[in-house]
């Protein structure tokens, strides 16, 4: 009986990870679409303050914490998990493909299994582990160059994409420590973006400064009116930001969470590795994106390295 109830919970975990893998593989394709008319501060502003206000109306009820100190992983979950790992993922995307990013990204098991490792003393890292880490490295590098030899070392877009990698593992770490404490994850994820929005004003701002100054980058903030109603009023523009807050963000980051709590953070986060896929077929057909025969090994490096360190989180799991 037992056993049929925790296969069921496990059941469950899987349930709501599989969609959320779905949807973050898309995510890539709608901000690469939005980068045509949004800088990448922008995006990350908008969509987050629009998953606010959507959790809000799924989820009135304030959240009422415990004890003080718990607030503090609120506050770190999201400056790591939202703030910085969105805002380098959204930057990475101005200086690489839709494809190479989410590729990169799906080492976030990796750095999450080091980190549960370090700070909540799992035991995630063995000889396989660092195997798999080095084929995953690998296939990035190659991702990294796609068959272009000269070495004039700026991949910008590769590098940031890594970090927030990084970033991730951190804010998986934080979540551990929330899902412990037995708080709603609607509430506890509306205020994580509330946290988010918090570390993001300051940018927003000097991006305002930046674009009242002239200066168009991935920091600028439009506050022109005309400029304003023309790209809002676009249908795609209004449908990828609505997709990125209520579905990507409000949704997936709850239901995520849930699923963390469920199977445990080192192997629900195993499932990012299915990311790339979903977006290089949908880069595919949506941005006209092409692997070369480099960019392919490296995409098979990647997923394999990350799959075998998986395996390993997968046997330590169930010890």
């Amino acid at each position: 009986m037992i056993r049929y109830i925790e296969s069921n919970k496990k059941l469950a975990g899987f349930l709501l990870a599989a969609p959320v893998i779905f949807v973050w593989g898309i995510t890539f394709v709608c901000t690469k679409t939005l980068l045509a008319d949004f800088s990448a501060l922008e995006i990350l502003f908008i969509r987050f303050l629009i998953a606010y206000a959507g959790l809000w109306i799924i989820s009135p009820r304030p959240l009422h914490l415990k004890n003080r100190s718990d607030e503090l992983f609120f506050v770190l979950a999201g400056l790591t998990g939202v703030t910085v790992y969105q805002f380098l993922e959204n930057m990475a995307i101005n200086f690489t493909s839709a494809s190479n990013v989410s590729i990169i990204v799906s080492i976030c098991p990796m750095f999450t299994a080091v980190i549960s490792q370090i700070f909540l003393h799992e035991k995630a890292v063995t000889g396989r582990f660092v195997f798999g880490f080095a084929v995953a490295i690998t296939g990035i590098a190659l991702v990294s160059f796609n068959d272009v030899f000269e070495l004039h070392l700026s991949p910008k877009g590769d590098f940031m994409a890594l970090g927030s990698a990084v970033s991730w593992g951190f804010y998986s770490l934080f979540v551990s420590k929330i899902n412990a404490l037995k708080y709603n994850p609607l509430s506890a994820a509306r205020r994580i973006f509330f946290y988010a929005l918090m570390f993001m004003i300051p940018l927003v701002i000097c991006g305002a400064v930046f674009s009242a100054e002239g200066i168009n980058s991935s920091f600028s903030v439009n506050l022109d009116p005309a400029e304003n109603a023309a790209r809002f009023s676009k249908f795609s523009n209004l449908g990828n930001l609505l997709f990125l807050g209520l579905f990507a963000s409000a949704g997936c980051f709850a239901a995520w969470n849930k699923a963390c709590n469920i199977l445990g953070t080192v192997y629900a986060t195993v499932g990012i590795y299915m990311i790339p896929v979903v977006t290089v077929i949908f880069a595919f057909f949506v941005l006209g994106e092409k692997m070369t025969l480099m960019s392919a090994v490296g995409t098979v490096c990647t997923l394999s390295g990350v799959i075998i360190s998986s395996m390993n989180c997968r046997r330590c799991q169930n010890k």
